[in-house]
């Protein structure tokens, strides 16, 4: 079964509308849903949603949402979130970010008390659109461990950088050998992981999802993504007033109160050089890394994965179909009307 760009938007938009959301976070839990899969992180997009449907009913996701700006500078804010959809709150925390940006130069927003997010890039990529660059990080629950330990204690922690040109050039990866969504996919699917993403409970290599869930995600690069997933820690859990390590949870339980935190920064570049200066020296540097070879830019897989789901439409596996004929048949949704062969 297939499902097409435009009917994922509006079977999300139905279902949020039905459980009550405003107009506006069905509006954008739809965007970066459909943003996830077109770019082909299915375990972030549609395959994610039904999460969010139990966060609703557990009361982890307050359908009433309003952030609250608890500190302010010209340049900083200090977002609390109010346990709103993750999309609504991250939206509002990287405009008002890319707000400080053009009126002063850069803008750093910290968030607290918010929900999963979906794929960073999303955001990284609202600061692209307004022509300034953008960079975002967040934590999540524990999934890896400290290097020479068995035991997850930091998260799988993405990094998201979106930087402003004529073609698109955007980098968006978790710290980790791979996102935990990604387990949690196959998981669902019932598929095997490839050797050197995870260790078991006992610190042993493992290729079946559920014991890596049980046990820590392998950090990418050994020390160095081990490093970074260290530091986006620390600008994500104190700096933010969030959670870190294992007290941070309800990025992967949506029983739990969320208590991530998350860092969205905003860069004018008009404010260092011309932009269209800066945009010119970006490409041509782009263009001297692919005449190189056979290779890419950050950005271009997902240019042209988009570009063919778009053409094709996106695979719903038989599993998350049934999640969703469950979701919709209480909904009373004809979630086949949306799907095809």
């Amino acid at each position: 079964m297939k499902i097409t760009k435009d009917n994922e938007i509006s079977l999300v938009k139905e279902i949020l509308k039905k459980l009550g959301a405003s107009e506006e976070d069905c509006e954008l839990v739809a965007e970066a849903t459909i943003d996830a899969d077109l770019k082909g992180f299915t375990s972030h997009g549609l395959g994610r949603f039904p999460q969010y449907l139990k966060s609703i009913e557990a009361g982890t996701i307050n359908l009433e949402d309003n952030i609250t700006i608890e500190k302010e500078t010209p340049a900083i804010a200090l977002i609390n979130g109010n346990s709103g959809f993750g999309q609504a709150v991250s939206y509002k925390a990287m405009k008002l970010a890319i707000k400080k940006a053009k009126e002063i130069g850069v803008g750093c927003v910290g968030v607290h008390n918010s929900n999963h997010f979906g794929v960073t890039g999303f955001y990284s990529d609202l600061a692209i659109r307004d022509g300034v660059i953008g960079l975002v990080i967040a934590n999540t629950e524990p999934a890896i461990a400290p290097l020479g330990a068995s035991k997850a204690l930091l998260g799988t922690n993405p990094i998201a950088i979106g930087i402003p040109s004529d073609t698109y050039i955007a980098l968006d990866m978790a710290t980790s050998a791979t996102a935990r969504g990604k387990l949690l996919e196959a998981r669902r699917k019932g598929n095997s992981i490839p050797e050197g993403w995870a260790l078991d409970a006992d610190g042993n290599p493992t290729t079946d999802p559920d014991e890596g869930l049980k046990g820590s995600i392998l950090p990418f690069g050994a020390h160095k993504g081990y490093g970074l997933a260290f530091m986006i820690e620390l600008l994500t859990g104190p700096l933010v007033s969030a959670a870190w390590g294992k007290e941070v949870t309800g990025t992967a339980d949506p029983t739990k109160d969320c208590t991530k935190g998350d860092l969205y920064l905003a860069i004018d570049p008009s404010k260092f050089v011309d932009p269209e200066t800066f945009k010119e020296q970006t490409e041509a540097f782009c263009q001297e890394v692919r005449d190189t070879g056979d290779t890419f830019v950050p950005g271009d897989l997902e240019v042209k994965r988009i570009a063919e789901a778009e053409a094709n439409g996106m695979e719903i596996d038989e599993k998350l179909y049934e999640q969703l004929k469950e979701i919709c048949s209480d909904l009373e949704i004809d979630i086949d009307s949306y799907l095809e062969e």
